[in-house]
């Protein structure tokens, strides 16, 4: 087989070379050992076999015309028989100017007036690293190169963009131009300052930027030189300037129209200075910047984000930094083309700054994986990929040919490749010691004689604190201003938090910035509940009173600041909250234990943005939000449960906040499972999410005062019925092992699923650790009710008596069983949604979308669906597989383009490809609305049973297969 691989290799053609996915189709057999087998033996991908003959043909061409067009270029190949696209041949093209040295004047003659030929052959120099400087960022180019070449010292320019979008790449470039075209003398100074370094402390970001004379402030004991001062006669780069103050942009402005300037605490003489400024910022200079500032910056240059760039400049760019890694490590990288398409399409918020960081992330885990193997390579798979980059598998909403021109193979990089590595200053990039650190700790373990699997766990482990210290450092976006902060818990309480906190710091060396935040949100509840008349309750004042005096001593001189603010009398519980705060937050020692993990699950798209707005307005990174779609099932999130709480729990258990339905019944689940303790909230906001997180983030706070604290309305927790109430004659036990509250939740459950049983059957909780003798308790309610089944978490093993699992209820077998037993019968609701005039047998379709086509067609000629529907099935289908076992496929789109649900169903005359190498030849098209749950649960249970669907595949018409489905 092996020998056959070089046989195809060498005889392919070689100005189109085979894919690794091509030659395993050939022999049948799987891509991953083409590819294996290629860099075992040093055979190089298609991309550069091809490479020899590609760029020989282009000599010619490129000598013969060398101011020719990409588009004529890739042409002229065409013909020649090479099937290229235009990208590539750009690429290549660079690199071909570079070696026939091509006189540059013969080149730009066609682009620049001749004059300009000099300055534009620096600008190549300049800009050749930023990507798109001929594409979509060509016109902030130019911009960026008129402003520094206008005389006598360029103009002032501001650039606007999201965070990440290569703003201070861009500044960086513009100097370079502008020494490289002699615009500014070699040497000249390039000083950069982050306005934000200093935006709480105005008056040091003032001295910093202008300088101080002696005695101008307390700890003035010299005078000092400004930044203004050092970048005379050369750029000042003043990043995210929105953070500097009125006063400073005036100064600034005074600089900038008269050349001239004061120290801070000079008050007669003046100081001169001839600076190019280039500022930059991430919001709307109208409204961040004053106008009289605004005014005398001439140039705007206005950067895309990355989701609004083209596909190839994204390909290119996803290139550009695995190159860099390549080169970091010196080995050579295989990025599999699902981890690709993940990085091609994910939402990255963070643009080209979080796109870097997040492939370092990945590269760093491959890293780990591969020590131990003799591998010379790194192979980048999703499963390396932060999860917010695997999102990107589910998010294409279109065909979109433009990119899946990228995806038709492995990504291959190597180390040999001249590429700029990014300054070490760079907030983006993962230190090279993240590599090191890897690799030592695996030698290290390893002499200790830890076995592969041992080494692998410690190291994930470690090396996932290490990441997360680095992702830290990057998310910008974790904390919020003040001034966001006071639309949030009001003017007042920031006020009254900004005062105590000056009291706090005059104690406490190392506060940490989010303690500000964390205060003022639990400030304002506590503001609220004395307002309310409502008591405060601490049940470990005692403990923090006597554990940490230096605290709780500190605590009241700032209670008696916060009262005088806002006239209200802190009780001492209150006070000894604000003393477990400053424990948290001081940094003085570290926090010994874990804290309660929060998590929020909600169907729909809620759980995930109601997590990070409490993250982001507490300051820290503690809850999960665990989004539900609408059609998926309950036991599949269970599992993603289960996985999040094992990954998150610090000994203390987890608080999980649900919306309804089967999710209240998780944490009993999840407990018996994995042993790990949890409580269920059975309503959930974001001010709920908040409160969990605010108690959460003190060590100190256990799970059941957390979960009591803020599950004050009992939902789904009414009054426990007594057995001495008028019972009915027919009876369900619900029963748990933490306690009755769970119990309840269950027969609340089970009630909304089966509204018919409360009309003859009584349900009754038990919880089997708060009965004192449960066998006793179960008999006593047998004796008094006729007792169908039980139905929970446990078993209490009567024989007599069916026992029904949270887990088969969940399924849907459990609810059907439960109708069986107390003899609820149900018609069949297929009924409702299959019509005969919608079936069709003896298909002859050749590929997918033929069924699609014909399916969505006649659902729309009936009336069932909408002219939209049909695009959004396809919408949905370039999601990911819609095809279930033995060849059924279930194509379907969204419910908003649904009038009225139907079912339309294809038997195909021959099986067809539907999903890679999957075969269809049953197609159902689900047209259903978001309340139409029922119909497809019963569809589901028809296309799960063999027995049925044996039936369906040999029914010979149309009333047969609905008879199939609807008996």
């Amino acid at each position: 087989m092996l020998d056959r691989i070089f046989e195809i290799i060498q005889k392919e053609d070689k100005k189109n070379p085979l894919t690794d996915e091509q030659i395993a189709a050939l022999l049948n057999i799987k891509r991953e050992d083409v590819t294996q087998f290629r860099l075992k033996n040093n055979i190089p991908d298609s991309r550069e076999r091809r490479k020899p003959y590609l760029l020989e043909d282009l000599k010619k061409i490129i000598e013969e015309d060398p101011s020719i067009s990409d588009r004529n270029l890739t042409k002229k190949l065409n013909l020649l028989g090479y099937n290229i696209s235009r990208f590539v041949v750009s690429q290549l093209k660079k690199e071909i100017l570079k070696e026939i040295k091509v006189e540059r004047k013969v080149y730009l003659k066609n682009f620049v007036p001749e004059e300009d030929v000099e300055s534009q052959k620096e600008e190549i120099l300049s800009f050749k690293d930023i990507i798109g400087s001929e594409g979509s960022l060509k016109a902030q180019i130019s911009l960026a190169k008129a402003a520094v070449l206008y005389p006598p010292h360029g103009l002032h320019t501001l650039i606007v963009g999201p965070p990440g979008a290569g703003k201070s790449q861009l500044a960086e470039a513009m100097y370079n131009f502008a020494v490289e075209s002699g615009r500014f003398k070699e040497g000249a100074p390039f000083v950069v300052f982050n306005c934000a370094d200093y935006a709480d402390n105005p008056q040091l970001l003032m001295a910093q930027l202008f300088g101080y004379v002696k005695g101008a402030f307390t700890g003035a004991d010299t005078e000092k030189r400004g930044l203004v001062e050092k970048a005379n006669g050369g750029i000042l780069f003043l990043d995210e300037v929105h953070r500097l103050p009125s006063e400073g942009q005036e100064i600034l402005f005074y600089l900038l129209d008269k050349g001239k300037f004061r120290r801070l605490g000079e008050t007669e003489s003046t100081r001169e200075a001839q600076i190019m400024l280039i500022a930059a910022t991430t919001e709307n200079p109208e409204s961040a910047l004053l106008l009289t500032f605004r005014r005398r910056i001439p140039v705007l240059i206005e950067l895309p984000s990355l989701s609004e760039r083209p596909p190839h400049e994204r390909y290119e760019i996803i290139y550009n930094f695995f190159t860099k890694e390549s080169v970091r490590l010196n080995k050579t990288i295989v990025i599999k083309k699902e981890a690709l398409r993940a990085l091609m399409l994910y939402e990255c918020p963070g643009n080209l700054g979080q796109l870097r960081s997040d492939i370092q992330v990945a590269c760093a885990k491959s890293f780990l994986a591969s020590l131990g193997s003799k591998s010379s390579s790194l192979v980048v798979d999703v499963s390396d990929l932060p999860n917010h980059v695997k999102m990107g598998l589910f998010r294409l909403n279109k065909r979109d040919p433009e990119i899946e021109r990228y995806l038709g193979e492995d990504l291959v990089v190597y180390p040999d490749k001249k590429v700029k590595i990014f300054p070490k200053e760079d907030r983006y990039m993962l230190p090279d010691e993240i590599y090191q650190f890897i690799e030592e700790r695996f030698i290290d373990l390893k002499r200790q004689g830890l076995t592969k699997e041992e080494i692998d766990k410690i190291l994930s482990k470690e090396m996932e604190i290490e990441l997360k210290k680095f992702a830290a450092s990057v998310k910008t976006s974790i904390s919020i201003s003040k001034k966001e902060l006071v639309n949030v818990v009001g003017e007042k309480i920031v006020n009254a938090v900004e005062k105590a906190y000056e009291i706090a710091r005059r104690s406490f060396k190392n506060l940490e910035d989010n303690l500000f935040y964390s205060l003022a949100i639990h400030l304002s509840a506590t503001y609220e509940r004395i307002l309310g008349g409502k008591p405060i309750f601490n049940p470990q004042l005692e403990n923090i009173i006597r554990e940490y005096p230096l605290e709780y001593s500190t605590a009241k001189i700032m209670a008696k600041e916060i009262n005088k603010e806002l006239g209200i009398e802190l009780p001492e519980e209150e006070i000894g909250f604000i003393a477990m705060y400053l424990k948290t937050f001081s940094g003085e020692k570290p926090v010994e234990g874990g804290r309660v993990g929060v998590i929020v699950l909600t169907h729909g798209h809620v759980a995930s943005s109601m997590a990070e707005v409490a993250n982001r307005l507490l300051g820290v990174n503690h809850a999960i939000g665990i989004d539900m779609a609408l059609d998926e099932k309950p036991e599949k999130v269970l599992e993603r449960t289960i996985e999040v709480v094992k990954r998150i729990d610090e000994g203390k258990g987890c608080i999980i906040l649900v919306d309804m339905g089967s999710l209240v019944t998780f944490g009993e689940i999840i407990t018996k499972r994995t042993g790990i303790p949890t409580r269920v909230v059975a309503r959930v906001d974001t001010v709920m999410v908040l409160e969990a997180v605010r108690r959460a983030i003190i060590p100190e706070t256990t799970l059941d005062e957390i979960a009591d604290a803020i599950d004050s309305e009992k939902s789904y927790v009414g009054k426990v019925e007594t057995l001495f109430d008028k019972k009915p004659s027919k009876a369900i036990v619900t029963v748990c092992i933490t306690g009755e509250g769970t119990a309840l939740k269950i027969k609340k459950y089970i009630e909304d699923l089966i509204p018919e049983l409360k009309e003859n059957y009584k349900i009754i909780p038990v919880g089997m650790l708060v009965q004192e003798d449960i066998v006793k308790e179960i008999e006593k309610i047998r004796k008094e009710n006729d007792v169908a089944a039980f139905v929970g978490t446990i078993n209490p093993g009567i024989e007599s008596i069916p026992f029904i699992s949270v887990e088969e209820v969940l399924k849907g077998d459990g609810v059907e069983k439960i109708k069986k037993i107390i003899g609820l019968k149900k018609e069949n609701p297929l009924k409702e949604v299959i019509d005969e005039e919608l079936i069709f047998l003896d298909v002859d379709a050749f590929v997918k979308s033929d069924v699609i086509d014909l399916l969505a067609e006649k659902l729309y000629e009936k009336g069932y669906v909408d002219d939209r529907f049909l695009l959004s099935v396809y919408k949905r289908e370039a999601m990911g597989a819609t095809i279930l076992n033995d060849g059924i496929a279930i194509p379907h789109g969204y419910p908003e383009h649904v009038i009225k649900p139907a079912i339309a169903i294809a038997k195909l005359k021959e099986p067809i490809y539907w999903e890679k190498d999957l075969m269809a030849d049953l197609a159902f098209m689900i047209a259903l609305k978001e309340e139409s749950k029922e119909y497809f649960m019963y569809l589901y249970h028809v296309l799960t049973d063999q027995n049925s669907i044996n039936k369906l595949k040999g029914a010979r018409n149309p009333d047969e297969v609905r008879e199939i489905l609807t008996s």
